[in-house]
C-alpha cells in the first residue's frame, strides 16, 4: 500500500514537470536567446514600456536611441522584447487599411446623423420618446 502511494506521487511529479515546468523553462530560454541576440539596429521594447533602437552594444551594456538626439544607457536585462523589423510594404498596407476604416467611420457617422434628423432630434433640442416623454437636452459634439 505504501509503495503504491509513492508511485502515484512520482507520476504526479513527472506529469507536473512535463506540463508546467519544462515549457516555462523553454519559454525563458527563448526569451533570453532573443535578448542576447539583439544587436545594433534592432528595435526593442524595454521593461518600462519604452520603444527604442539599439545604437551601441558592448556585452551586457547597450545604448538605446529613444528619439533623434536622445539616447540612454541600459543593461540587456531591461529589454522586454526585440521587435520584428517592419517592411515598407506592410506599412503601406496598414496605411491603406486605416484610411478605409476612416472612410467607413465617416459613413457610419453620416448615417447616424441622418437617422437622428429623421427622428426629429436636433442639436440643442429635447429628444422625444415614442411615449411622448422628453429626454435631456442633446448637446452638440465637437
Amino acid at each position: 500500500m505504501n509503495s503504491g502511494f509513492l508511485i502515484v506521487m512520482a507520476l504526479m511529479l513527472v506529469v507536473m514537470y512535463v506540463l508546467m515546468i519544462r515549457p516555462q523553462r523553454q519559454r525563458q530560454a527563448q526569451q533570453q536567446a532573443m535578448i542576447d541576440g539583439a544587436g545594433v539596429g534592432d528595435d526593442i521594447l524595454t521593461t518600462g514600456g519604452i520603444y527604442g533602437t539599439i545604437t551601441e552594444a558592448d556585452g551586457d551594456d547597450i545604448v538605446v536611441q529613444l528619439a533623434e538626439g536622445m539616447s540612454v544607457h541600459m543593461t540587456r536585462r531591461a529589454v522586454a522584447a526585440v521587435l520584428p523589423p517592419e517592411d515598407e510594404e506592410e506599412e503601406e498596407e496598414e496605411g491603406l487599411e486605416e484610411e478605409e476604416e476612416l472612410v467607413e467611420g465617416e459613413a457610419t457617422m453620416d448615417a447616424a446623423t441622418e437617422v437622428a434628423g429623421e427622428a426629429g432630434v436636433v442639436d440643442g433640442e429635447d429628444a422625444v420618446r415614442g411615449d411622448g416623454s422628453a429626454d435631456a437636452t442633446v448637446e452638440p459634439r465637437l
